[in-house]
Order: C-alpha cells, then sequence, then structure tokens
C-alpha cells in the first residue's frame, strides 16, 4: 500500500518545511514537494505540523512490585501510548526470582507483549545481579536485539559499586547501554524506618525521606565509576533534582561524553505541594516530586542539552484500589503513576509553546534522541527515506483539556487532569497505517512488532 502526506511541515531537529512524504510497504520512501499521488491514499497535512513518532524507552506495563500489579498491560497501555503519539516504547522489565537468569524475564516479558502491543516495541533487561553466567548472557541478549541493561541502586535487588562497575565495562564491550535508577538506598531506608517510627507516614514524607542529595550522590557515584570504566556509556533514568544535573554538568566539563539523561513530565511540572493534596496518593513515586526550583533548572537542562531524552516512568496503579494500600502510611504505596499517554502533549504545550524549548528540541528529546541511545535509530525517530513511517499530524492551532474520561489507559485517573492542552494531535501512523484519528483508535491488537536493536550511537 502506498500513501502520501501532502502539504505538511516536516519538522526534524534542525530543520522545518513543507513538503510531501511518500510511504511504501510502510517505509518512508521519499520527500519532496511533488509527490506522485496516483493510486495512493492521500492525507492532506496543511497548516499541520508532521512529526517522527515519539519513542519512550521507559515504561512499566504489566508490571508486578510484589504488593501490586500496574494496571495497563500491553494491550491497554500502549493503546494509551498510540493515542497519546508514541509509536516505539522500550520497556523497563520487574524483577524476576532472586538468583534467576537474565532470559527468565526476557521470556515472561515475550509472553506478556506478544500478540498484544499495539506499537513496536523492545525490552531493557533487567540486572539483579553479577557473575560471569549473567555477563555472558548480556552477549546472548545482545545478539538477539536487546542491547540495554538496568541497574537499580536502590530496592531489594540493588547492585554494590563493583557489580555497577562489571555491567558498564560490558556495555562498553558490547556496544550497549546500561540505565541505573540512582538514589542513595541505605540513607533512604534509615530516614523512612525514622519517619514512620515517629508516626509521619502521610504523603510529604515520601519526599522527605528521598532527599535531592541523595540521587545527586548516587549520580556522581555512578559518573566516577564510569570515568573509571574508560568513559563508559552510562544513562541516567528519571531524573528530578538540579543537584543531580550538577553532577553532569561537572562530569561534562570534565571531560565525560558518554552520558546519557533522562527526565520525566512529571518532574517538569509538578513539585511536592502536591504531596500535601487530598488525593497526594497518586504522586507517590520515585524519585519523588522535588521543589519548584528543581522544575526550573530541568527545564534548564532540557534547553541546553544536558538532558537528552523525555521518558515517563509510566508504571499506573488504580488510586481507587492498589494506592489505597498507602492511606495510613506512605510506604505501603505502590510506586507509580501513569504518563504514556500524556508526555507529549504534555511538553509540547508546557514546553514548546511557552517558549522552554523549541520544536526542534521538542523532536530530539521525545523521538531522535532516544532512539539513538537505545539503537533504534535511524528505523524509529526519524523522518527520512529508509525510515519506519511512524509519523503524528499535529495540529498546532488546535487545544484540550486533559481529563481522564477521554484518555484509554485501564487506570481509574490522570495526574494531568484539567491542564490546559495547547496543540492537537491528529493522526498517528505506525509503519505507514493510521492507527488513530482524532483520538480514536483504529489499530488492531497484537499489531506491534518487538523491535531488534543495535548498538548504542552517540546523540549530537
Amino acid at each position: 500500500m502506498t500513501t502520501v502526506i501532502k502539504g505538511g511541515t516536516i519538522v526534524t531537529p534542525t530543520e522545518e518545511y513543507v513538503g510531501d512524504i511518500r510511504i511504501e510497504d510502510g517505509i518512508i520512501q521519499a520527500i519532496g514537494r511533488t509527490a506522485d499521488e496516483e493510486g495512493a491514499q492521500v492525507i492532506d497535512a496543511s497548516g499541520r505540523y508532521v512529526l517522527p513518532g515519539g519513542v519512550d524507552v521507559h515504561t512499566h506495563m504489566d508490571l508486578d512490585v510484589g504488593i501490586a500489579r500496574a494496571v495497563d498491560d500491553f494491550y491497554t497501555g500502549t493503546v494509551a501510548a498510540a493515542c497519546g503519539g508514541t509509536t516505539t516504547i522500550v520497556d523497563h522489565l520487574a524483577f524476576g526470582p532472586a538468583g534467576c537468569p537474565l532470559h527468565h524475564q526476557i521470556e515472561e516479558y515475550h509472553r506478556l507483549a506478544d500478540g498484544k502491543s499495539v506499537v513496536d516495541y523492545g525490552f531493557h533487561g533487567v540486572v539483579q545481579h553479577i557473575n560471569e553466567d549473567i555477563l555472558k548472557e548480556m552477549e546472548e541478549l545482545s545478539a538477539e536485539g536487546i542491547t540495554s541493561f538496568k541497574g537499580y541502586l536502590t530496592y531489594d535487588y540493588r547492585l554494590d559499586d563493583a557489580a555497577i562497575y562489571r555491567l558498564m565495562l560490558k556495555m562498553k564491550e558490547l556496544g550497549g547501554m546500561p540505565a541505573f535508577h540512582a538514589e542513595n538506598h541505605e540513607v533512604i531506608q534509615y530516614l523512612r524506618a525514622q519517619y514512620v517510627g515517629e508516626g509521619k507516614t502521610d504523603p510529604i514524607y515520601h519526599a522527605k525521606s528521598r532527599p535531592d542529595d541523595m540521587e545527586a550522590e548516587a549520580v556522581g557515584r555512578l559518573l566516577k565509576i564510569a570515568r573509571l570504566a574508560g568513559d563508559a556509556p552510562v544513562y541516567i533514568v528519571h531524573l528530578s533534582t538540579a543537584k543531580g544535573l550538577e553532577e553532569i554538568r561537572h562530569a561534562r566539563a570534565g571531560g565525560q561524553k558518554n552520558i546519557y539523561v533522562e527526565t520525566c513530565p512529571q518532574y517538569l511540572v509538578f513539585n511536592e505541594e502536591e504531596l500535601l493534596r487530598e488525593d497526594a496518593l497518586k504522586f507517590i513515586f520515585s524519585p519523588p516530586l522535588r521543589k519548584e526550583a528543581d522544575e526550573e533548572a530541568l527545564w534548564g537542562g532540557l534547553a541546553d542539552g544536558t538532558i537528552q531524552i523525555v521518558g515517563t516512568d509510566h508504571c499506573p496503579f488504580n488510586y481507587g484500589i492498589e494506592k489505597q494500600r498507602g492511606k495510613d502510611d506512605f510506604t505501603a504505596c505502590p510506586n507509580g503513576a501513569p504518563g504514556v499517554e500524556e508526555r507529549m502533549r504534555i511538553l509540547y504545550s508546557e514546553g514548546v509553546t511557552k517558549q522552554r524549548i523549541s520544536l526542534g528540541q521538542f523532536v530530539k528529546v521525545t523521538a531522535e534522541n532516544p532512539a539513538k541511545a537505545y539503537g533504534l535509530y535511524p528505523k524509529k525517530g526519524a523522518i527520512m527515506p529508509g525510515a519506519d513511517a511512524d509519523l503524528l499530524i499535529w495540529n498546532p492551532e488546535g487545544s484540550l483539556i486533559l481529563t481522564k474520561k477521554d484518555m484509554r489507559s485501564a487506570v481509574d485517573y490522570t495526574i494531568y487532569e484539567g491542564f490546559e492542552i495547547q496543540g492537537m494531535l491528529e493522526k498517528v501512523l505506525l509503519r505507514g497505517k493510521v492507527i488513530v484519528s482524532d483520538n480514536e483508535f483504529l489499530g488492531q491488537k497484537g499489531q506491534g512488532e518487538f523491535v531488534k536493536r543495535h548498538a548504542s550511537g552517540p546523540i549530537d
């Protein structure tokens, strides 16, 4: 099937120009002003932006955290992603049983996603311990197209510094990407126990028990270990603090080049005051919300390129059910919030239309850069001949009010309820096929394909 997108303003990180895009067999075949329309389906994009489909490299579909399970599986969660303009996800896996091999969770997630996902997808391996067998499995999985692995500096299966160092060395050898949740476990656990012991169990103590210094310390430690490993690549997930940002700037000023940094929309538009609300349990996720000054610092990091990627950490639990576990004790509340459906709209409206970032930067941080960091580019995240025709038709003159009743996630709330959004996502194409039109999902369950990824590439 041939499709021509006619007369839209094509947006890349460096250019905006009016042109036509010819799509054949799901691939962008040509870009020009006079694409041949004979026998083609024509989509009139006049007065609209044509953007690359969003790439969200931080989701948690169907995540089992022991006390609860995320309410979006790979069907409802990816329908939500598609309706929000995201056409590819790379999912972070749940921990498996103690001592399990890497393949254990990869096989489980293939079972969970295959035949359900409506957008294309990949997986990050999850590293619970390091030994020679695990390092060998990294080689095997990299050959299978799984080229990134996540380690935690907190939680039950946290890695010690020696394990972090070995993971970094192996990823450098394989051309892959290690991702890290950076918080200081021991101090946080001490503070959590202290607050609970003092009867301070309201949601605000979730933030107070995870101080910004404890993110900055963990970020700085990771960067120093990466430098020791020969400037090995290191990816920091969901950065939330100005102090963590300064650690990254300091390392880059000292000559480290292979530092990849992600933040999430929630850290750009909310602060810890939300944890004083009556429905504060909706806002318990980790890292926690910070100060207003941190919001502004993170926007500055996006604007100057210190932060190159915006993911979501989409991990939804129902406010009316699972989140209520924490009504008397914040430590019992499952951590996480929805975001995969909201990311593109929030970042465009709060970033581009408010002139905090440019339209080109919006494309970079939501599509091109995550695709490059995780070995998807230029198949994904690009508008160029040979790329998958994952495209968005975006009306800059449109507007809407975000509300849960118009959204597709299975969760019972959005933390962005009532946000006035400037800009309207009108159509979403996955490999040349329109799967969303005016917020109506037109795709099919299971149409998403597992994407085998290659070595990570540098970000300009």
